[in-house]
């Protein structure tokens, strides 16, 4: 017996029970909570991946030249010591000397380079030009940047390569070459991004600078609706924060390059305040965005950011001990596709070109800036170091640091043994999101002793689960492993291995 006027009351007087599916409902509410929290822990992640990138940056200024000297004063002093060992210097004094040298190298080849010129041949040129011009340097500056640190990589082996094995390799001249030709063309390639960043500041309808703004958001377009495992979002977060800190440089030269047209007026500076803070802002905006959908589609909660914190902050302290086989800049390098050499290189050149040293009140100035920059550097690597402690420890990953590893014996292969040191592997991933593993293999040192205390955070990141379980572990520690399983399969070589994100 149905009719409309029971078909409306019905409508009308129905109801229902939430808690019914209160699973459902509850999953809904904690992602909402997933999405609030997210802005807090990506900043946290990204304020302490900031100051590493810093670190790396500032050590390049002050330490490597003190370094360098000291590297050069025990070469220069060896007949008097003799020749207690076969090496004349020690492999990490040879990498110093060699990254001064192309860093002087490479400062002379940039006076060639003409900025004003530049400045001009860019400004010339259309909105619409310009912007896909940034767009293909923002691509040619990662794709470069996965390659570079590989050339440094295979020039600090080379010169540091036993002596005793069997040369497999084109000499260390042509390696020195190639690895100044990279950091020369990185750090034209930089300027040109600058230049275009500078002529975006100066429009006078800020049309460009909009524009560049709004490609930002473009990104988040590219990034969400794709299928994100956890190694995933690590890169894209390491990739994040080392496009922000680049960000930061930039807008600094810009600073400056403004700054001297207008014969250092501080007035002009708050002209250019406001844009900087919309560049900054939109960049921030768009990084929150982006990986609060990308975590809500994905189903990954807010605490991953604090894995990927405490990844970083292993890699920190594990650089720091007795045994390290890295400098941590070169570490920050690898993880984050952050070379500080190229970005150095253009902020001396225009630093040394904006600013004129003359008389001796200048240089006393000079000297303590740089003083100042050498004890901002030891309190940012000290901070830094307490910090990463902190965050060590609360991920219980200290005894990672301190687990004893059998090296591969001569004459056997170093895969068929376990507890051998792996090779490093680069994660990548296709456009259906399936991850492949290329293997990458790390020389071995022959005659080395079997049983070595290692401090690589290799180990912690890419040691897969069942090769080097120790039997007598308790349940609990299986389960802690088990747990942490997706961040022991993150590669150390994230960015630099064979992804860009």
């Amino acid at each position: 017996d149905l009719s409309l006027l029971r078909f409306i009351s019905a409508e009308l007087t129905r109801g229902y029970f939430l808690e019914h599916n209160e699973a459902k409902y509850t999953e809904r509410r904690e992602r909402v909570y997933t999405c609030m929290r997210i802005p807090k822990e990506l900043e946290k992640l990204m304020f302490f991946g900031i100051f590493l990138c810093l670190d790396a940056f500032l050590y390049v200024f002050t330490l490597l030249p003190l370094r360098v000297f000291l590297a050069m004063f025990r070469f220069i002093t060896l007949p008097c010591y003799g020749l207690r060992d076969r090496r004349l210097l020690q492999p990490a004094q040879v990498c110093d000397i060699l990254k001064g040298v192309i860093l002087v190298i490479c400062y002379f080849m940039m006076h060639y380079v003409d900025y004003s010129m530049m400045y001009h041949l860019i400004r010339g040129q259309s909105v619409i030009k310009l912007y896909i011009i940034y767009n293909m340097l923002e691509v040619a500056d990662r794709l470069i940047s996965s390659f570079g640190q590989d050339i440094l990589d295979a020039l600090y082996w080379t010169a540091t390569e036993p002596k005793e094995r069997k040369r497999a390799h084109i000499g260390v001249i042509p390696h020195f070459f190639m690895a100044v030709l990279y950091v020369f063309l990185h750090a034209i390639l930089i300027m040109v991004q600058a230049t275009t960043l500078n002529v975006a500041f100066n429009s006078h309808n800020k049309s460009l600078l909009t524009i560049m703004m709004s490609n930002n958001f473009v990104e988040i377009k590219g990034s969400v609706f794709k299928k994100f495992e956890k190694n995933n979002l690590f890169q894209m977060s390491n990739s994040d924060i080392k496009e922000r800190f680049t960000n930061y440089v930039l807008l600094l030269i810009v600073c400056l390059r403004n700054m001297e047209q207008f014969s250092w007026n501080p007035d002009h500076l708050w002209v250019l305040f406001p844009d900087v803070c919309m560049v900054v802002a939109s960049e921030i905006a768009v990084d929150i965005v982006k990986h609060a959908f990308i975590t809500k589609f994905n189903d990954i909660t807010a605490d991953v950011y604090s894995e990927y914190r405490a990844s970083l902050a292993f890699d920190l302290v594990s650089s720091r001990q007795k045994n390290a086989y890295t400098d941590y800049s070169d570490s920050v390098s690898r993880r984050m596709g952050f070379i500080p050499l190229p970005l150095a290189v253009l902020l001396i050149r225009v630093v040394t070109s904006s600013i004129k040293v003359q008389g001796v009140l200048a240089y006393v100035c000079v000297v303590l800036f740089y003083c100042g920059l050498i004890s901002l550097k030891v309190l940012n690597s000290i901070v830094l170091l307490g910090k990463s402690c902190q965050y060590v420890k609360e991920a219980k990953m200290e005894e990672k640091l301190f687990n004893p590893v059998l090296t591969a014996t001569p004459g056997k292969p170093a895969g068929k043994q376990q507890g051998t040191f792996k090779s490093t592997q680069g994660i990548s991933t296709d456009e259906n999101g399936s991850t492949s593993v290329t293997n990458q293999p790390v020389h071995q040192k022959e005659n080395m002793p079997s049983l070595l205390v290692t401090s690589n955070s290799d180990q912690f990141l890419t040691t897969p689960d069942g090769e080097e379980k120790d039997i007598s572990q308790d349940s609990s520690e299986l389960k802690h492993r088990s747990a942490k399983k997706d961040l022991l399969e993150i590669d150390r070589f994230t960015i630099c291995g064979n992804r860009i994100d």
